[in-house]
């Protein structure tokens, strides 16, 4: 009975050994993340927007020559160029998320979707960073899949409190079928939430649809944060 006992210890000691180093390998990188966002910031970035400028005053001076045209064309592909930079650097840790929580940053979200978008966030106490990010990558990846596949006119976004549990909810009413053995995003975002102790739930019948349920644990190394704000 009593080495029974020991090796009942042992496990569990094992398994808490493992969810730290669960925490260790997300929390850096989360931080790996945080890094690059800010190099592409403050290096590319910003050096695009000084060509950018530089390209609007040679616009100026070449106004009604034959090379207007295509210099007004350069300047069409910096902008785009940009956008797509700034959409990377926004996709890897958008700073609303940091400052203003998650129901602001899904919003945005649901704002650049290229259809209708509900979101419900639940006000809650703020999770851990880590937790809030895995919830925005959950919500972005599956908005992206709906965009891309599901032929949906609308799509929803739902985030609540389960026990200690986050738990996130993306539906839509396309034309269903998705499968996590097609596709590196839903297979992604099962590795990130497994990192986690998470879960991943896809409800998608052909022609009802889709509902993909995330469940986040949330309670182990909270830190008190600012609730969230809609």
């Amino acid at each position: 009975m009593e080495e029974a006992s020991d090796l009942a210890r042992e496990n569990e000691r094992l398994k808490a050994e493992l969810r730290r180093e669960r925490d260790r390998a997300a929390d850096a990188a989360d931080a790996a993340r945080h890094r690059f966002e800010r190099d592409l910031h403050d290096g590319a970035q910003q050096q695009l927007v000084a060509l950018a400028l530089d390209l609007r005053l040679l616009q100026a001076r070449v106004a009604g020559t034959d090379v207007a045209p295509t210099v007004a064309a350069l300047g069409d592909r910096l902008a785009a160029a940009l956008a797509d930079l700034r959409e990377l650097a926004r996709g890897l840790h958008p700073a609303i998320l940091t400052e203003r929580g998650l129901g602001p940053a899904l919003q945005g979200l649901a704002d650049r979707a290229p259809l209708p978008v509900l979101v419900a966030v639940e006000a809650i106490e703020r999770p851990p960073a880590r937790v809030e990010a895995t919830a925005y990558y959950v919500v972005a990846e599956a908005l992206t899949n709906v965009a891309r596949h599901a032929r949906a006119s609308h799509a929803s976004v739902d985030v609540r409190r389960r026990g200690t549990d986050l738990v996130v909810t993306v539906s839509d009413d396309g034309i269903g079928g998705a499968d996590t053995a097609e596709g590196t995003g839903l297979l992604g975002l099962r590795d990130r939430l497994a990192a986690h102790e998470g879960t991943l739930t896809i409800e998608s019948r052909a022609g009802a649809g889709t509902r993909l349920v995330a469940v986040i644990p949330s309670a182990r190394g909270a830190t008190r944060r600012p609730p969230c704000r809609d």
